[in-house]
């Protein structure tokens, strides 16, 4: 069984933007940009942004981060968007999520202009990438996407069954692999015979944030398996799939922790460099 290394996927992207933002600095004399703006003190979201700051700066983008305080005004933050979508120093605007109750997240994400959007949450965004048109595609699903094709580069006719369909992964993954020409089914919590549509899946997807739900028997031997979930539990940190049990039969899958999150980071940065690429033609 292939271990897919996240860490190792992700160094190595970033070593290639890291040149590439050295030849667009040559070519414009100037580097893509990306501001984040952290609201509130939520744990996670702060370590998080840490990640993204240190990585922005490590391949050589212009990174920022503005701080609010969980009680600021929505006007406020909607205010300082439009301000960052006139401010062409700045290639990707990203709001880490969630947001306080008081602040309609729609309307956060519909703020930020499309060509800026690094997260690909924007309306605008997700009708191009299920168009089939240029858009900037959710870090995560992106993530997934690459490390599949790092193990199995020829996707044409393959069978993957996504498990969660949520607008962050499910979805736009959805629309990633019918690009390749997989066939693809959507599963869900709510799916009759979970187990057997996982069965039929080369390539499984895992995203529905219950853990170790899909187990060794739900998985045909030699698929390709993916684990977005990280759930903690009284043992620690697991994903949605057994891990120990998926080994044995899989042909490759991700480990939790060190598989799809740091590809997730690495993809935010890629994004803000094809943002930069785009608005500077």
């Amino acid at each position: 069984m292939i271990l897919i290394d996240g860490k190792k996927a992700a160094a190595d992207l970033r070593e290639e933007l890291k040149k590439e933002v050295l030849s667009l600095k040559d070519k414009f004399n100037k580097v893509p940009g990306l501001t984040v703006i952290l609201i509130g003190d939520l744990a996670p979201s702060q370590i998080y942004v840490r990640n993204k700051e240190k990585s922005a700066t490590e391949v050589g983008l212009k990174s920022e981060v503005i701080r609010y305080s969980d009680s600021v005004e929505e006007s406020e933050v909607l205010k300082k968007i439009d301000e960052l979508n006139n401010d062409d120093s700045v290639s990707g605007i990203l709001v880490q999520l969630p947001l306080p109750k008081h602040i309609d997240k729609q309307k956060v994400i519909e703020a930020i202009m499309p060509e800026k959007d690094v997260d690909g949450f924007h309306p605008m965004n997700v009708g191009n990438l299920s168009s089939g048109y240029e858009s900037s595609i959710p870090c995560t699903p992106l993530g997934c996407y690459l490390l599949i094709k790092k193990i199995e580069p020829n996707l044409n006719g393959k069978k993957a069954v996504i498990v969660g369909r949520s607008n962050l992964n499910g979805k736009p993954m959805t629309q990633l692999l019918l690009k390749e020409n997989c066939t693809v089914t959507i599963t869900h919590s709510k799916t009759n015979d979970l187990k057997g549509e996982c069965l039929k899946g080369d390539i499984i997807v895992a995203a529905v944030g219950i853990p170790e739900l899909v187990k060794g028997d739900w998985v045909k031997k030699d698929a390709i398996v993916i684990d977005v979930g990280i759930n903690k539990t009284e043992n620690g940190l697991v994903g949605d799939v057994a891990f120990d049990e998926v080994s044995k039969v899989a042909k490759a899958l991700t480990p939790v922790p060190g598989g799809v999150g740091p590809m997730t980071i690495a993809c935010l940065l890629k994004n803000t460099i094809e943002c930069f690429k785009r608005a500077n033609k």
